[in-house]
C-alpha cells in the first residue's frame, strides 16, 4: 500500500496493491502488515456496505465513546465525494472539513480514525462503498452532524437525504466527546 495523502491528522488516503491484466483486476484493500507500515492498527470487528443512487448524500456519521470506531472505506462501484469533519477538540484541524474523491476507478482506500465524522455524496448510480470498522455498531452511540451545518460546500443542489440524516445536530450545537 502506498500513502497518497493525509488530508487531516491521522486520516490517510492509500493506494492498495492492484494487479490488472486482460481478465480484469485484483485489488487488495486490506493487508494488516501493510497498514501497520502506515501506523494503522485495527482489528476488524464489523464489515458492511452501502449502495446509493446518484445524488444520495449520507452523513455525517460517527460513534461516540466507548464505541467510537476507526474505519477503512473504499468504493467497489461508482464514485463518491467523501467528506470528513474533524471532531477532535485537541486537533489543530478541529472543525475543519475535507473531501476526497474515491471511486471504483481510482481504487483508493480511506482510513478514518476515531473522532472524525464521515459522509459522502454519490456521483453515480449504483455506487457501492465497503466499510470495515474496529467496533460493532451501537445504536445508542451512533451519532451524526447535520450535513449542511459545518461550512462545507456540497456540489449537489438537491441531494437525496434520509429522514435520520436530516435530523442530526448542527456542528455548532454539538459538544464533542473526542
Amino acid at each position: 500500500m502506498q500513502l497518497i495523502d493525509e488530508p487531516l491528522p491521522g486520516v490517510k488516503v492509500l493506494k492498495p496493491f492492484i494487479f490488472e491484466d486482460a481478465r480484469g483486476n485484483f485489488v487488495k484493500p486490506f493487508h494488516e502488515d501493510q497498514l501497520l507500515q502506515h501506523e494503522i492498527s485495527m482489528t476488524v470487528r464489523e464489515e458492511f456496505y452501502s449502495t446509493s443512487a446518484k445524488n444520495v448524500l449520507r452523513g455525517m456519521h460517527f460513534q461516540i465513546p466507548p464505541h467510537a470506531h476507526q474505519k477503512l472505506v473504499y468504493c467497489i462501484s461508482g464514485e463518491v465525494i467523501d467528506v470528513l469533519l474533524d471532531l477532535r477538540r485537541k486537533s489543530p484541524t478541529y472543525g475543519k472539513a475535507v473531501s476526497i474523491n474515491i471511486s471504483y476507478n481510482n481504487k483508493h482506500v480511506l482510513y478514518i480514525p476515531k473522532g472524525i465524522a464521515h459522509g459522502f455524496l454519490s456521483l453515480r448510480d449504483n455506487t457501492c462503498l465497503i466499510y470495515k470498522t474496529d467496533a460493532v455498531h451501537s445504536n445508542l452511540h451512533d451519532k451524526g452532524i447535520a450535513w449542511n451545518s459545518f461550512g462545507f460546500e456540497w456540489p449537489s443542489i438537491e441531494p437525496i437525504i434520509s429522514v435520520r440524516d436530516l435530523s442530526h445536530t448542527s456542528f455548532l450545537d454539538f459538544s464533542s466527546p473526542f
